[in-house]
């Protein structure tokens, strides 16, 4: 693959399993993935809005260069989320209002940068999914190079264009494309069980005897 090319999708997340995702906090979903997976804690929201979720389209930007950015939001299809990969680098912002508006006319699902975003206080105000590691009011360049639908890295979690992305309060996280059911069958039912230990814990009826049985199983000592 090139330093500076657009690429096509060979596979995309089903709208099926974006729906059957509804309602999956992204903590479950990265448990069932073994806590191996995270975008790093830097990466947080910048809007008030439902979580995000959607199909991935992947961009591998310049530094402080959003040219492919730009190429990305025009080819992405609504309830699509544009992921970038600027380097982590929050020199320059990579988007701002304006683009922001733009993939929201174009009903997309959301925008990642692993990078720096500006107008910090017009998108929290706003509804439209929007994660970044940073702000800054230095505006970006425009000559490229970069790719958009290739695969890229952020903190470690390698994200491929197609894959399903989650973003809630508590961050993002990556399902690749072919863990899409059993993830889904295993979050669903962490969820449940979840959700049944809060109404025991707030009828005063949760069972923690597994706590002194792990501390004795590991040898803990007590005096």
């Amino acid at each position: 693959m090139g330093n500076f090319a657009i690429y096509t999708a060979a596979r995309k997340v089903s709208p099926d399993w974006v729906a059957k995702y509804q309602g999956l906090p992204v903590a479950n979903v990265s448990d069932v993935l073994d806590r191996m997976v995270a975008a790093g804690p830097d990466l947080r929201p910048w809007y008030t809005g439902a979580p995000m979720i959607g199909p991935a389209v992947t961009v591998k930007a310049r530094p402080g260069d959003n040219l492919m950015v730009h190429a990305a939001l025009d080819l992405a299809q609504p309830g699509e989320v544009v992921v970038v990969d600027a380097g982590g680098d929050t020199t320059n912002a990579i988007i701002g209002e304006l683009m922001v508006a733009h993939a929201i006319q174009r009903k997309l699902g959301g925008i990642v940068i692993n990078g720096a975003i500006r107008d910090s206080a017009e998108l929290l105000a706003g509804s439209f999914p929007v994660f970044a590691t940073g702000v800054t009011h230095r505006g970006p360049y425009k000559d490229g190079p970069g790719t958009v639908n290739a695969p890229i890295a952020i903190g470690g979690m390698v994200i491929t264009a197609g894959d399903l992305i989650l973003g809630d309060a508590d961050g993002v996280v990556a399902v690749p494309f072919d863990q899409v059911a059993e993830a889904h069958d295993r979050a669903r039912a962490k969820h449940a069980a979840e959700t049944q230990q809060m109404d025991a814990i707030r009828r005063g009826e949760n069972d923690r005897a597994w706590v002194q049985k792990r501390l004795q199983d590991l040898g803990c000592t007590f005096a």
